[in-house]
């Protein structure tokens, strides 16, 4: 498989827990490595500075408002909603800046956000009926699942190469 599908499906389930982390993650990584195929595109505002730190501000805002009391339920239509249209941005993004067809991408990253959804409420209340813990360590937690995976999310993108040990000469 691709890396953009791979990676599309790892934006996806981001954008199903928190809708603005995955936008973030990916117009970070973007704007540390540019992509020229997303230069006369639509998308390319992903890469700019602007973009990273505006989106990185309102993933922050988001996460302090799922805490909130009275905040509506992650699967209210257009809550739901918001996070499809995230998981099809970063997904056409994601596929377009590798030259592939961002409709692919925008459908698949739509699809994951949508199951990723259902998933992480399911788990989350899961949680919380069987330890007795409340919501919000349940939130907490899925916050830092969110955060830890869009960094790696992000150095993806930015292209960091392992380092590889360089291969000894046998001498016989």
């Amino acid at each position: 498989m691709s890396q953009q599908f791979w990676q599309t499906l790892a934006l996806g389930s981001l954008a199903g827990m928190r809708s603005m982390s995955a936008p973030a993650a990916l117009s970070h990584g973007l704007q540390k490595n540019r992509s020229a195929a997303l230069g006369s595109s639509l998308l390319r505002f992903m890469q700019s500075p602007t973009a990273a730190t505006t989106l990185k501000v309102a993933a922050g805002a988001e996460m302090i408002g799922d805490k909130l009391p009275g905040m509506p339920d992650r699967t209210a239509p257009a809550i739901l909603g918001g996070r499809i249209l995230s998981g099809a941005l970063v997904g056409a993004t994601a596929y377009k800046a590798k030259g592939a067809n961002a409709a692919v991408g925008a459908a698949l990253g739509g699809v994951m956000a949508v199951a990723a959804t259902f998933g992480a409420l399911f788990l989350r209340k899961s949680l919380d009926k069987a330890t007795g813990f409340p919501d919000v360590v349940w939130g907490l937690a899925e916050d830092g699942l969110v955060l830890t995976s869009s960094r790696a999310i992000a150095k993806d993108v930015r292209g960091k190469k392992k380092k590889t040990a360089k291969a000894k000469k046998i001498k016989y």
